[in-house]
């Protein structure tokens, strides 16, 4: 992933709080040699104002309204999540809305049912999530008119990301993984995205070393990580025993370029943790 210079704000924007969902499940006929882990994953349309074309997992900005009722959780509370993240109880707690509520936006999948049942299927989800989309009801609204519970036990923590100082528009993002529940499905139902579904890790790595896809520097590293995994049981055991520390990429000059320099990279002890502003002539 890079960014033109000229681009890059002389003082760094504040990063909004984001939260990414890593989708997976196993494949129940996966082709010979190939493990069933996969991961659910959209491309972005290309005219997008950020990460436009990239393909990524389902998620977005956190919102004002992402703040639930306590009568409404079930699972890890948010100042478990605010500790696992890093983060304040409060944050923690809207990290974890934003999630679910931008997975049911992006692709149908509700992380919620009712108390003391299992995550539910909506038979009015394409206009419930519309009403969410188009800011006509919050998440916290349709919880409350169909009795349901948000489920923070369906999810685990895995990373937590931070765009560059050098970029004009920057997140702070939680990765989280989740399965999708049994009686549901992932779809393509967004409009954010011209291409949503499955893939194994390893098809979607091999796809961008082929420049068949494009990805971001986060969504390329998580994907070789989970990749080191067989089953979706595998990688919920694997997210449990996770270090979460905020990761933020470093930057390399490429001539009027800046190229991401991740953790473990070879150039990452000397890369830049900022750009600092040049003259429109250097």
């Amino acid at each position: 992933m890079s960014t033109s210079r000229a681009d890059a704000p002389d003082t760094p924007v504040v990063p909004r709080p984001a939260a990414t969902v890593l989708l997976v499940r196993d494949d129940p006929d996966p082709p010979a040699g190939r493990t069933p882990l996969q991961v659910f994953l959209q491309r972005r349309v290309a005219g997008m104002a950020f990460a436009g074309g990239m393909t990524v997992f389902p998620g977005g900005g956190v919102s004002s309204s992402d703040v639930i009722d306590p009568a409404r959780w079930r699972g890890p509370d948010p100042a478990w999540w605010g500790q696992r993240l890093e983060t304040t109880p409060e944050l923690g707690g809207s990290l974890v809305c934003a999630a679910v509520r931008e997975t049911f936006e992006e692709c149908g999948v509700l992380l919620a049912g009712p108390d003391g049942g299992d995550p539910a299927a909506l038979p009015e989800a394409r206009a419930l999530r519309t009403d969410l989309v188009e800011r006509r009801s919050t998440f916290g609204e349709l919880l409350d008119a169909h009795d349901l519970v948000l489920r923070a036990d369906l999810l685990r923590g895995w990373a937590r990301w931070i765009t560059p100082p050098a970029n004009p528009k920057r997140y702070d993002t939680a990765f989280l993984v989740a399965r999708v529940p049994d009686g549901q499905r992932a779809d393509d139902g967004t409009t954010e995205a011209v291409e949503a579904r499955w893939w194994s890790p390893a098809h979607a790595l091999a796809s961008y070393e082929e420049r068949e896809i494009e990805l971001m520097a986060p969504t390329l590293r998580t994907l070789q990580e989970i990749a080191e995994h067989d089953t979706a049981d595998d990688v919920f055991a694997a997210a449990e025993h996770r270090t979460i520390s905020p990761v933020i990429p470093r930057v390399r000059r490429e001539g009027r370029s800046v190229a991401v320099v991740l953790p473990g990279d070879p150039d990452w002890e000397t890369a830049a943790d900022h750009l600092t502003p040049k003259g429109p002539d250097e």
